[in-house]
């Protein structure tokens, strides 16, 4: 069967930094299905592929293979990518040979606050760069325009003699691992999910916390609870 777009979810049992965490409790639910949620919300989204080494501990949290309605497919990770340094793109190619798409739809776990209206918006900007030629690939990231120095102490992106305003720097992007969206031909060019013509997409800072370590996840599940009493 071919997908018009499929989500790849990768998701491990090991975590190097936050034990546990994608399963770990995070503001009432476990980590991965904030971002799962998420995506099943977004209708021209047909799959959620997972790609992981922790079958049983999914089952444990009531994820099964054939979940919502079928939309979402659990694949057991093999041995040969399994472990802390093995390449995203490795995993990423795995779920491209296996399941035939238009266009895949990557994030992750630690996103736990990107939106499903955000992703689709993503999606459509991205199906619409790549029917006019503009881009072959998206990915998101953060909009930054600040003073950046060296470990020297020296100056980056600004003249500390000649102050301007913040708003006035030149905007730095910064890539955010929130959301990658690519097709078959441009991972085949590049081996990775950003291809030879990708396009940037800004996510809302609220959403864009990705956690790597304790004080990250504190930092996100405090934006989250805050949200969730704003209700």
């Amino acid at each position: 069967m071919k997908f018009k777009t499929v989500a790849l979810l990768p998701m491990k049992a090991h975590s190097a930094r936050v034990s546990g965490k994608n399963f770990r409790n995070f503001a009432g639910k476990p980590l991965f299905q904030w971002i799962l949620d998420g995506l099943l919300e977004v209708k021209d989204i047909d799959a959620v592929v997972i790609n992981t080494d922790a079958r049983e501990i999914l089952a444990e949290n009531g994820l099964v293979d054939g979940y919502a309605d079928g939309r979402v497919i659990i694949r057991d990770r093999k041995p040969e990518i399994c472990g802390d340094f093995v390449s995203m793109n490795l995993v990423l190619a795995d779920d491209i040979a296996a399941i035939e798409a238009d266009s895949y739809a990557m994030t992750h776990t630690t996103n736990p606050l990107l939106s499903g209206a955000t992703i689709n918006e993503a999606l459509q900007q991205y199906r619409s760069a790549v029917a006019s030629g503009k881009a072959d690939s998206l990915f998101t990231v953060n909009k930054i325009q600040t003073r950046f120095y060296r470990e020297d102490g020296s100056a980056i992106n600004h003249d500390p003699d000649n102050l301007i305003r913040t708003q006035d720097l030149e905007p730095w992007f910064e890539e955010n691992s929130n959301l990658y969206i690519f097709n078959r031909e441009s991972f085949a060019k590049t081996e990775a999910r950003i291809g030879e013509k990708p396009m940037m997409f800004e996510t809302p800072p609220m959403e864009s916390l990705d956690i790597d370590d304790q004080p990250q996840w504190d930092q996100a599940e405090a934006v989250a609870l805050y949200q969730r009493n704003k209700l």
